[in-house]
C-alpha cells in the first residue's frame, strides 16, 4: 500500500516499489496505490500521480480525505483556521491512518516515502508521514531523490513517462 502525493519522494517509492515487483516476477497490479487529497492538493499533482499509475499498470483510488480532517478538528475544538500544528499536521496523520488501516485490510504493508532530509531536520509529522511499515526512501536525502527521479526517467523510460517523470522532477 502506498500514499502518492504526485510528489518526489511518493514517485520515487513507487519506482522503487515497481522495481521490486518486477524483480520478483510480481505483476505490479498488486501495489495498491491511494491519492488522499486534502486542503491544498493542487490539480498539476493529482494530474501527475494519475498518468504516474496509469503509466505504470498500477491501480489508483482516490479518497478524499477534506471531511475526515475537518470532522477531527471539529473533535478537537479547534477553530479550523490554519493557525497551528494541529491544522497542519491533521491531514499527515489521516492519510498515514487511512493507508495502516487499508493496509491491514489487505494483509499488506505500507512502502514509506519520507526521505532522509526530512527526518534529519524534523520536516515530518510525528506520527504521520515519517511512519510506515517499509520506507525505501529513508536513507536518501532529498536533492538526491530529485537525481533519482531524473535518472529513472533517463535511462529507464522514454516518451510520455520520461517527459512525466522531468515534470514531476519540476514541480
Amino acid at each position: 500500500v502506498l500514499g502518492l502525493s504526485g510528489g518526489l519522494d511518493s514517485t520515487l517509492a513507487l519506482l522503487v516499489t515497481v522495481e521490486a515487483f518486477r524483480e520478483l516476477g510480481l505483476d505490479p497490479s498488486g501495489i495498491q496505490t491511494f491519492t488522499l487529497p486534502g486542503f491544498g492538493t493542487s490539480s498539476r499533482t493529482r494530474t501527475n500521480v494519475e498518468k504516474l499509475t496509469r503509466a505504470l499498470g498500477v491501480p489508483l483510488e482516490t479518497v478524499d480525505i477534506g471531511e475526515s480532517c475537518l470532522l477531527q478538528l471539529k473533535d478537537l475544538e479547534h477553530s479550523g483556521k490554519p493557525e497551528d500544528t494541529a491544522y497542519e499536521n491533521v491531514q499527515a496523520r489521516q492519510r498515514t491512518m487511512f493507508l495502516m488501516n487499508k493496509a491491514n485490510m489487505l494483509g499488506a504493508i505500507v512502502i514509506g516515502t519520507g526521505d532522509l532530509s526530512e527526518l534529519a531536520l524534523g520536516w515530518c509529522t510525528y506520527n504521520g508521514d515519517h511512519m510506515s511499515m517499509y520506507n525505501v526512501n529513508c536513507s536518501i536525502p532529498k536533492t538526491l531523490v530529485r537525481y533519482l527521479v531524473r535518472y529513472m526517467a533517463d535511462h529507464h523510460y522514454e516518451g510520455e513517462m520520461r517527459a512525466l517523470l522531468h515534470e514531476i522532477a519540476d514541480t
